[in-house]
């Protein structure tokens, strides 16, 4: 899909990351939206946003507002309350800690009782930098989450935001099935509208980074 910074768009989605404190949420939009990593690493704290318009598949354009949530357990009732409305998610964990895995299964159901009853989930499984050269660092084997992604019904991929590697593949396959369930549901009101976001769309070459 073409990443376009052209406000001119069909629709407006609204998607959520959610997942443990340190799994790099922030970096994988940061990543996706503006095409590099922030200069400032910081744990995020209450909400986060992005926005970016892209070009599916089928040539229509939508706008995706990427919510950023805090991923600490004092911040988890406030996060939980920013689910409201949102059409997607991708729910992230660290393929090199286990627990941050143990915990997606409770991060899907608090969405799954917030957000939109059609929510889109993908589980990402996020790092994957860190194994490529050292395998003993895997904590969370791949088709371990891919079994569970499949128990759960939910999309699935594993990325990398310090490469690059598969972040835009995860944002795009997200909204892409958010595009087909809206279609798939004539009549129905976007959830998402009434949703702003002034953002434009940063350069996608990394050369050209303003993070």
């Amino acid at each position: 899909m073409d990443n376009q910074n052209n406000e001119d768009y069909s629709d407006f989605f609204k998607v959520v990351l959610v997942g443990d404190a340190g799994v790099g949420k922030t970096h994988l939009m940061t990543r996706y939206v503006k095409g590099c990593l922030p200069k400032n690493a910081v744990p995020t704290i209450g909400i986060e946003f992005a926005g970016k318009t892209v070009t599916l598949q089928n040539g229509k354009k939508v706008k995706a507002q990427i919510w950023d949530t805090a991923g600490q357990e004092r911040y988890r009732g406030i996060t939980s309350t920013h689910f409201r409305k949102a059409g997607g998610a991708l729910v992230v964990y660290d393929v090199t800690k286990e627990k941050t895995f143990e915990s997606v299964v409770k991060w899907m159901e608090d969405l799954r009782y917030q957000a939109e009853p059609d929510v889109v989930i993908m589980l990402v499984g996020n790092k994957i930098d860190l194994v490529e050269n050292n395998g003993s660092a895997r904590k969370v084997q791949k088709e371990d989450a891919k079994n569970l992604a499949q128990q759960h019904k939910v999309l699935f991929e594993e990325s990398s935001a310090v490469t690059g590697q598969n972040v835009g593949q995860c944002f795009d396959r997200l909204l892409q099935e958010m595009y087909k369930i809206k279609s798939l549901t004539p009549g129905q009101d976007n959830p998402n509208q009434g949703l702003s976001l002034n953002n434009q769309n940063p350069s996608q070459n990394p050369d050209n980074c303003k993070c």
